[in-house]
């Protein structure tokens, strides 16, 4: 099947070159949808005043130039063109996007693409603000594999340092038995904390657990006994999380700052042979061009402190000389938060000093943002202490049984679909927005059953499985060719053409909210379909048949859209 806004945009280019020569016919069209046609190209606004002709004028010549097979133009207003497609058009690349599982999605050229995120802080719970790392790249690792990518997860887990020579001394100081008997009933939060006011109030306390952390890089065997009696209780905890919130990440796919303590040492000899890295005031940094600090001196980025330690910066040099030379990658993207912006610019811009990054390979800061309180303050709880990821996820669930208790009697079905609902429900709610906004969570706008939420989407699709359920049909039998002779047909058929294009679009550009958009606008246009187009009840066979297939291929796409949202849906609501 070929995509509406791709034909289109190759007919203008053609004209474009037709009507002004050749070196115009790689111009953007400009296209878009039109509430007044199919679609808009804007081109010719943009491109009069280069040709010094007015814009209508080139409009007009775009128009007489092109190729109007299966196709209408005409120019209004200031030079817009507006293009319909014939209906025989639509209907036919509706009845090949049916037959193809998949579902007009093309599979490019694959690369490799690292994706890195989640990365909450081991022996650490998890709370709201790990919520946007772990989902939104969860969906692009969905995304990438669907569109024939080799995704390599990494989990870059805070598993080392510092912190840990403070947790195994609290653990010494506590006994071995009880500290395990307590991070294993679930008491890790309270835990740490106890740790990090003893460090933050205790000298000794201090010095002591600083005094541990060379034990730890070293090697020392009691020490990373302890340690690893830490990261085994951290995995299954996150393992937990990750099944409830239904994302794919497993222990085969962390890759924490403690894989990397081995190379840093000579990450930073390297940087110095080459000149990249220098001595300054006892550190050594990179001092990557157009980098200043308030002073108008370059800033640092300390790879090696004047103390001999290493810091992030150390380790995230490291993970990517690791993720290219050694797992070949085309692509890293570092799904983490919009605080860390600076701190990556200036890890990619020495790591392409080095020459680890180079025209070959690219590294993207999928900038996340902050979740936020309905008074537009950082979410916590009344408190003030961070809101625990599992109690949130634990209240969707809750919070969504209660919205639809009144529908079913069957507990057990009752619950099942409120997990399904609540989890989605908070999932989604992220995912629509841009990832690097912030958003205020809000339970009752994520669970309610109208508007741009989870619950709409998967409340359009339990609607399309109803369909065939009264039917005793089985969707994937269901074939023939489109009708389309009402509007509300036309407008879901056309509108499912583009759900191939808006896959790529997250691939290419990382923002899954533009899938949601999609998803939400093909609801919409089902919605409007199954209340004025009867499909068991049509006038005549052939009429039936083609609604059942519209209402069959709508059905996958949601269920493939959503499932690259990582969302699941109930089989009815």
């Amino acid at each position: 099947m070929t995509d509406p806004q791709i034909l289109l945009a190759e007919r203008v280019q053609q004209a474009l070159g037709t009507a002004f020569g050749q070196e115009y016919a790689t111009e953007d069209p400009l296209i878009r949808p039109s509430q007044f046609a199919d679609y808009q190209a804007n081109v010719a606004l943009s491109l009069a005043k280069r040709l010094r002709r007015a814009p209508r004028e080139v409009a007009q010549a775009l128009a007489d130039a092109i190729d109007r097979t299966d196709v209408t133009v005409e120019v209004s207003g200031p030079g817009f063109l507006n293009m319909t497609l014939s209906d025989a058009w639509i209907a036919a690349q509706s009845a090949r996007q049916a037959g193809n599982e998949r579902l007009g999605v093309p599979q490019g050229t694959p690369k490799t693409v690292v994706i890195d995120y989640s990365a909450p802080n081991a022996a650490k719970e998890m709370h709201v603000g790990h919520l946007r790392t772990t989902i939104v790249g969860d969906s692009l690792a969905r995304v990438h594999e669907h569109v024939g990518d080799k995704v390599i997860r990494q989990n870059h887990l805070g598993d080392w340092g510092t912190p840990f020579g403070m947790l195994i001394e609290h653990l010494l100081d506590v006994g071995e038995a009880e500290a395990l008997g307590r991070l294993a009933a679930g008491d890790g939060n309270a835990f740490y904390q106890e740790a990090r006011h003893k460090f933050d109030n205790d000298r000794t306390f201090e010095e002591r657990s600083r005094s541990r952390v060379p034990q730890l890089q070293g090697g020392d065997p009691a020490t990373l006994r302890l340690w690893d009696e830490f990261i085994e209780y951290t995995k299954r905890y996150f393992n937990h999380v990750y099944d409830v919130l239904g994302v794919t990440l497993t222990d085969d796919d962390i890759a924490g700052e403690s894989m990397y303590n081995a190379m840093l040492a000579d990450v930073c000899d390297e940087l110095e042979r080459t000149g990249v890295a220098v001595i300054s005031e006892g550190a050594l940094c990179v001092f990557p061009p157009g980098f200043t600090g308030r002073d108008d001196q370059p800033l640092p980025l300390i790879i090696r402190k004047s103390d001999g330690g290493y810091g992030y910066a150390t380790t995230d040099l490291a993970a990517i000389r690791y993720r290219v030379s050694d797992l070949k990658t085309d692509r890293i993207l570092y799904v983490v938060g919009v605080t860390q912006s600076l701190h990556f610019q200036m890890v990619f811009a020495a790591a392409r000093m080095a020459g680890w990054l180079h025209d070959g390979v690219s590294a993207e800061h999928v900038q996340i943002g902050s979740v936020l309180g309905s008074d537009g303050k950082m979410f916590k709880t009344r408190s003030g202490a961070s809101v625990k990821l599992t109690e949130l996820l634990d209240e969707a669930v809750s919070r969504a049984e209660a919205v639809i208790s009144e529908r079913y009697d069957d507990p057990a079905l009752r619950k099942e679909i409120a997990r399904k609902v609540g989890i989605g429900g908070v999932k989604y709610a992220d995912l629509s927005v841009s990832h690097d906004s912030e958003y205020v969570f809000d339970f009752d706008r994520m669970l309610a059953l109208t508007g741009n939420t989870g619950p709409y989407l998967q409340y359009a699709t339990a609607r399309a499985r109803s369909i065939f359920r009264r039917a005793e049909i089985d969707p994937a039998d269901v074939s023939g060719p489109i009708l389309l002779g009402e509007p509300q047909e036309r407008a879901l058929a056309l509108h499912l053409l583009g759900f191939g294009a808006a896959v790529e679009a997250v691939a290419e550009t990382s923002e899954p909210h533009r899938l949601c958009n999609y998803l939400f606008d093909l609801a919409q246009a089902f919605t409007s379909f199954y209340e004025t187009c009867p499909v068991l009840k049509a006038e005549d066979e052939s009429v039936r048949l083609s609604r059942l297939s519209l209402s069959a291929l709508t059905l996958k796409v949601l269920l493939q859209g959503l499932n690259l949202l990582g969302i699941e849906v109930p089989e009815r609501m």
